[in-house]
């Protein structure tokens, strides 16, 4: 069950979306719509038409400044907490695959670490997994439907440190990007476009995830390091 769910999961992969920007943003934004909502998509739209504009303006020859941002954003959009898990378990295609590998009865049962209440590995420091029946497949449904709640006061699991996160990761890069946009100039487009690029390093859940975003702030440190002392030269050179 769980190798099937990691196929279903594997779907939403940047790798599997065409290459065009308006194809780009048109798939992600269908995705950000079942994610969380219609104005949650918009949010998105709106966010990268502004970085398609700003990259027109310095009459860039391509669009590959707009297209990282429109990948990584949408990855730190539609993070993985427990609404999208139950929905990706739920939407029909799991179920799909299930019976397309398996006949006649058969039971479920499902491998995970809630966040709420599982306990740690003394040894691994990580979740310890549990094993659930195919009772959660139920809970899965319900757990779908209440994704409206997601971020506000009435989110459980809105309150972990890792959602936390998660949600100051969004904030954090709406900053970084305007910031860029600020600056951007065709010098230093490259540049740009590595620097919005970097989160989509940011990949797996729990300990994992956390590992690889103090590893993406590292590497953003440096990039925006050599970002300011780019800017900070052209300043000179303008200035004279």
């Amino acid at each position: 069950v769980d190798e099937m769910f990691r196929d279903v999961v594997g779907h939403t992969n940047d790798s599997d979306v065409p290459d065009t920007l308006d194809d780009i943003i048109k798939n992600r934004a269908s995705y950000l719509t079942e994610y969380q909502s219609s104005a949650y998509a918009q949010t998105y739209i709106d966010f990268i038409d502004n970085v398609r504009a700003q990259e027109t303006n310095i009459k860039a020859k391509s669009e590959i400044l707009s297209q990282a941002v429109a990948k990584s954003y949408h990855k730190l959009m539609a993070y993985k907490d427990e609404y999208e898990v139950a929905r990706l378990y739920t939407d029909g295609r799991f179920l799909k695959d299930l019976k397309g590998v398996f006949s006649g009865r058969y039971k479920m049962a499902f491998n995970l670490a809630p966040p709420l209440i599982s306990r740690h590995d003394p040894t691994t420091g990580r979740p310890k997994k549990r094993e659930f029946g195919s009772w959660m497949f139920m809970a899965f449904k319900v757990l779908a439907k209440l994704k409206f709640l997601r971020g506000t006061l009435f989110d459980v699991f809105g309150y972990t440190a890792e959602r936390r996160k998660e949600r100051e990761l969004i904030a954090q890069y709406e900053k970084l990007v305007l910031k860029i946009c600020r600056d951007l100039s065709v010098d230093n487009l490259d540049l740009a476009t590595e620097i919005c690029a970097l989160p989509m390093e940011i990949k797996g859940f729990g300990p994992v995830k956390e590992e690889n975003i103090q590893r993406f702030e590292k590497r953003l440190e440096q990039y925006l390091e050599s970002w300011n002392t780019q800017s900070h030269h052209v300043e000179q050179m303008a200035a004279e």
